[in-house]
């Protein structure tokens, strides 16, 4: 793999991670602060990026579709927790994970019936097309360096919502000890509600953001859930910088190790074999980092509450 080939993996690796970041920060904060297994998070992804090619096809404006996106996937992220979520806060994780499946399957088939089964395409917006000359001989599209800016900024105000706010002192504290938080007088369920709602709005954004760049079809977040899974694992659960620290060591191994490891076997076998023996190992090369830090840190790189 020559050197702009890396640099392009390296960049397309930061911006997987942002994506997953903006994922994980919701389920991390569900999870550490409500002890609330949301396996329908994904969806909340998969919506964002429906409502994005809604809204831009009915206004034809990229830039008006992006908050009314953002408050569609705001407005479900609520009534899932109204009408479903609130009723698991005190059930087994079992259950929470049964039911949670069970919106997943609900879903996709809603999004079947409303939308078809074919892909969407949301073009990329006017201002963003083209591309930065990173190199020479390398342009690295607009459009992506815009979804790095845009997670980093999300993560910057993220991080000061949650370490400079008194909100944000709540949602740390429910994420440290719920119960206690609960007999010192805060409304707990409300607690729950809102960060679940902002949770939601996360993931839709991460939808948003991405349906230029990828199809937007049915079951577009059941990957991303697995991996938003390990980046909170590996993160430390509760943990919004343990997210995006953990998000793009995902992003950057996963993109990276998908190039370079086909290369690393050709070292060893020959073409063929080093094809099929590389592509195998980079789809396990994620779970083996993850096995590797927790080996060392149990309770995961920035455990809430340290």
């Amino acid at each position: 793999m020559n050197t702009t080939l890396l640099l392009v993996q390296a960049l397309n690796g930061l911006q997987f991670g942002i994506l997953l970041f903006l994922i994980a920060a919701g389920l991390t904060l569900v999870f550490g602060v409500m002890d609330f297994i949301n396996l329908a998070h994904g969806v909340q992804y998969m919506l964002g990026a429906y409502l994005a090619a809604y809204f831009a096809a009915i206004t034809g404006s990229f830039w008006l579709a992006l908050p009314l996106a953002l408050l569609g996937a705001l407005v479900i992220g609520l009534l899932l927790e109204f009408l479903v979520f609130r009723h698991l806060y005190d059930r087994d994780h079992l259950s929470q994970v049964l039911a949670t499946f069970g919106v997943i399957l609900f879903l996709n088939q809603g999004v079947k019936a409303v939308f078809g089964t074919a892909p969407l395409q949301v073009p990329v917006p006017d201002l963003l097309t083209g591309g930065v000359r990173v190199m020479d001989g390398l342009l690295y599209p607009t459009y992506r360096i815009a979804i790095l800016a845009a997670g980093l900024a999300t993560a910057g105000l993220l991080w000061f919502l949650v370490e400079r706010t008194k909100a944000g002192m709540l949602v740390r504290a429910g994420a440290s000890n719920a119960p206690m938080l609960s007999a010192l007088g805060v409304d707990v369920k409300r607690l729950f509600m809102l960060v679940f709602g902002f949770g939601a709005m996360l993931a839709g954004f991460a939808g948003v953001m991405a349906a230029p760049i990828l199809s937007v079809e049915p079951g577009m977040g059941d990957n991303f859930l697995i991996l938003a899974f390990v980046v909170i694992v590996i993160g430390g659960i509760g943990s919004v910088r343990g997210a995006f620290v953990a998000a793009l060591l995902v992003g950057l191994v996963e993109t990276i190790g998908r190039g370079l490891m086909p290369d690393v076997m050709r070292l060893f076998l020959d073409p063929s074999a080093a094809r099929q023996t590389g592509a195998a190992l980079a789809s396990m090369l994620v779970y083996i980092v993850m096995a590797a830090i927790l080996a060392v840190r149990p309770a995961g790189l920035f455990p809430a509450g340290r």
